[in-house]
């Protein structure tokens, strides 16, 4: 499966002429294992791991993406979306809560799953911008995800093309172990942050 994988993401890159790969690195197992596959598709050099935290986002997932990005020898961009998401809904008059479920502020706070789903289009409007011109943006969603619509559209479901989509997350977990995905991160209760 690794191989095979592996050589999709070769194979079809090459037919569009995109020499390197995007990534989110969450510091969870789904994108460990997109990254590591791209680090073997596209060569180290030629992958850039993105780690997009929120102000509430969890310290130990960037110390996750941070070690497997070293592991692995590629780049590791951490770009905030703290104020893209907070100017966005102050815009709009819902100032976000301050941490996740809390309705503090003045207006009624907005919903964590319009939150989520804001995140997740800011973090992969990001990953598109830096691959321009001649990168892949490499999906993470795995099939499990995918089959119970755990996902948002233009979102995290959004890629150039998905190495792990067709993966139960039981798949996934046993490809990260032969990848050198630390066993914290495959261990790891998968979160939305």
């Amino acid at each position: 499966m690794r191989r095979m994988l592996v050589a999709f993401l070769k194979e079809e890159t090459a037919k569009v002429g995109l020499r390197r790969a995007v990534v989110g690195l969450s510091g969870g197992v789904d994108s460990s294992v997109a990254a590591a596959l791209a680090a073997e598709a596209f060569g180290p050099t030629n992958v850039l791991a993105v780690h997009t935290p929120y102000r509430w986002s969890a310290a130990s997932s960037l110390e996750d993406a941070r070690g497997f990005a070293e592991h692995l020898g590629i780049e590791l961009r951490v770009l905030p979306i703290s104020p893209q998401v907070d100017a966005y809904y102050s815009s709009q008059g819902a100032p976000p809560p301050s941490t996740p479920g809390s309705s503090d502020g003045p207006v009624a706070a907005v919903s964590q799953v319009r939150m989520g789903n804001k995140m997740a289009r800011e973090r992969k409007s990001i990953e598109f911008d830096l691959a321009w011109p001649d990168g892949a943006v490499i999906g993470t969603s795995n099939k499990t995800e995918l089959l119970l619509g755990y996902g948002t559209w233009f979102g995290d479901m959004a890629s150039s093309l998905n190495p792990v989509g067709d993966l139960y997350k039981t798949q996934l977990r046993e490809l990260a172990v032969l990848l050198g995905v630390p066993e914290r991160v495959v261990r790891k209760a998968p979160t939305a942050e």
